[in-house]
């Protein structure tokens, strides 16, 4: 059974996305431990909030030198959950400039759609998977997940996109790189499609 390091910076419900990968067959570590994430088998980075707030917890916690580490240097498998797909990114416009992680070279902005559309976009809403990949195993072309944001990732490389949904016009609800896949929505409060997805980052190697 694999251990997933479900990382706790102060943003998100963790007990959701923890219980999910509970209930799929995760060994599951809520932490900011250094020695667990170490010991971790995958990492898991969810959260819901603004994106400053996210950076400066993560650095408050000495968090981004050990999931660079173990993410990008030892290729854990690693799944960006909402505020953590965005967290990824180079650069964000949520209230101010800041910069992100920067493992993909990515900007987060703010829908810019129909005044009609409410802003955030929180709900249902259909997924369009335009490329194949492991984490999709079983799950169909075409999906219903559940979202909750106001900003999104813009300027990815095509090459990562792996889908998009409509809101006001298409925006990328999922990305892939290597060993890193980032979900704009989320797979904890997604019913069945979600926890398949989830149960398939069990058993990703990327």
């Amino acid at each position: 059974m694999p251990v997933i390091a479900v990382i706790d910076y102060g943003l998100g419900n963790l007990r959701s996305i923890a219980k999910a990968l509970e209930e799929v067959g995760g060994n599951v570590l809520v932490t900011s431990d250094a020695s667990q994430i170490q010991q971790a088998d995958r990492v898991v980075l969810p959260g819901v909030g603004a994106f400053g707030d996210g950076m400066k917890n993560l650095r408050e916690r000495n968090l981004i030198e050990i999931l660079t580490q173990e993410v990008i240097q030892k290729k854990k498998p690693f799944l960006g959950i909402c505020l953590g797909m965005q967290l990824i990114a180079k650069t964000s416009e949520e209230f101010g400039t800041y910069e992100g992680l920067g493992w993909i070279d990515a900007g987060v902005r703010r829908f810019a759609i129909d005044p009609h559309l409410k802003v955030p976009h929180v709900g249902w809403n259909a997924v369009r998977f335009i490329k194949e990949h492991p984490m999709l195993s079983g799950l169909p072309k075409e999906a219903d997940f559940y979202f909750v944001h106001s900003y999104h990732l813009v300027s990815v490389n095509s090459d990562l996109v792996i889908g998009v949904c409509n809101y006001g016009g298409d925006f990328l609800a999922c990305i892939a790189k290597d060993n890193m896949f980032a979900t704009q929505f989320h797979p904890e409060k997604s019913q069945r499609e979600g926890l398949n997805l989830l149960k398939n980052f069990l058993t990703w190697n990327p």
